[in-house]
């Protein structure tokens, strides 16, 4: 990533401000959408990004999903107002306490897990929500190894250490909000304060920083998960295994994870930019991407499923042009990409015109 990337996105983010209220919220309500979709479907939540569009924005259920997945991105979106009302508070200093209240929020009550260990005996444990964990909890890496996070004794004087180290050094002044939200990110991994949810977390976290220094939010996007778990590999590398140096590393011990991290918030924060100044007929945007289709032909059954959603081939044909057998076609690849989904009261469209 050349140097200047991410100064040159918060330069052309700002040339376009103020933006008008309407513009507001067609970015929160984008920003909604896709980082309660993402956030979750990393940890294994099930919901499509149609899905968690109807559930969070209508209070609709469809399709089939298990009922802790709706339950649990109903509660991710609570926990993503509730950060968003802590950020606007920029007097206020981060707590502890509003990070185990941000948990409880998450996780909603305590649960018990049951496992099958080997030779068919079962064991179980209780997760708790807003507290921190009772329990180690370690990761097998993609190479293999097991990776032990901070132990339960450590975890209170780690979390005190952060939580200080961050108050201070956002007072200071020194260190760039960029960098210390990847950095805040990246220590707050090592140690693993709860027994779930810590992922979530972290990247509600992140933007809470960006947030309350007016910065564009971010969203990790699933499809690229491997990508972002990589980036954290190759630091823990550097750092090495012990969780106290985890939880006290430099930038410069975290290259990785802080060169990746960069280009992502780079990244998000020129989606943005185009997101509210590129108005075409042809341009649309699906999960962070644009979409620019090959011919205008697509915009108009989008745009005429938009208005009126129980329109028949019939409409559409005579909207359109296009014959019967080749708007069938079109309107598969749209549903196969998830831009469209056919429901009970007619089509439903997910990808957000960029007018």
């Amino acid at each position: 990533m050349k140097t200047d990337k991410l100064q040159t996105a918060l330069a052309n983010w700002q040339l376009i401000q103020p933006l008008s209220e309407k513009d507001q919220m067609r970015l929160s309500r984008r920003f909604t959408i896709d980082f309660n979709y993402n956030s979750n479907h990393i940890e294994g939540n099930t919901l499509t990004y149609g899905q968690t569009e109807l559930l969070l924005l209508f209070g609709k259920v469809t399709g089939q999903a298990d009922f802790f997945d709706y339950e649990e991105m109903k509660a991710s979106n609570v926990g993503l107002k509730m950060m968003l009302t802590e950020s606007a508070e920029k007097q206020q200093p981060l707590t502890q306490n509003f990070i185990r209240t941000l948990h409880k929020t998450l996780l909603r009550e305590d649960y018990t897990v049951y496992k099958n260990l080997p030779g068919g005996m079962q064991t179980s444990y209780i997760i708790h929500a807003g507290q921190y964990k009772t329990r180690p909890n370690s990761v097998i890496t993609r190479y293999g190894d097991r990776f032990e996070y901070a132990s339960p004794e450590e975890t209170p004087a780690l979390m005190t250490d952060l939580v200080d180290w961050y108050n201070q050094e956002e007072q200071k002044g020194e260190m760039s909000f960029i960098d210390l939200a990847i950095l805040f990110h990246y220590r707050y991994i090592r140690i693993h304060p709860f027994e779930d949810g810590n992922g979530r977390i972290a990247r509600l976290m992140v933007n809470y920083i960006l947030s309350r220094h007016n910065c564009p939010m971010i969203v990790v996007r699933s499809r690229k998960k491997q990508n972002y778990l990589e980036a954290l590999h190759k630091a823990d590398l550097i750092v090495g295994s012990a969780p106290t140096d985890g939880a006290h590393a430099t930038l410069a011990q975290i290259r990785p994870f802080h060169k990746y991290m960069k280009e992502l918030i780079a990244n998000e924060i020129e989606a943005d930019t185009q997101f509210i100044s590129q108005k075409s007929e042809n341009i649309w945007w699906f999960d962070g991407e644009k979409i620019e289709f090959r011919t205008p032909t697509y915009g108009i059954i989008l745009r005429e499923l938009q208005t009126e959603p129980i329109n028949t081939y019939a409409t559409l044909q005579k909207a359109t042009g296009v014959n019967r057998s080749a708007l069938q076609k079109m309107i598969q690849s749209l549903s196969k990409k998830g831009f469209i989904e056919k429901l009970e009261d007619g089509w439903r469209v997910f990808i957000t015109p960029s007018i």
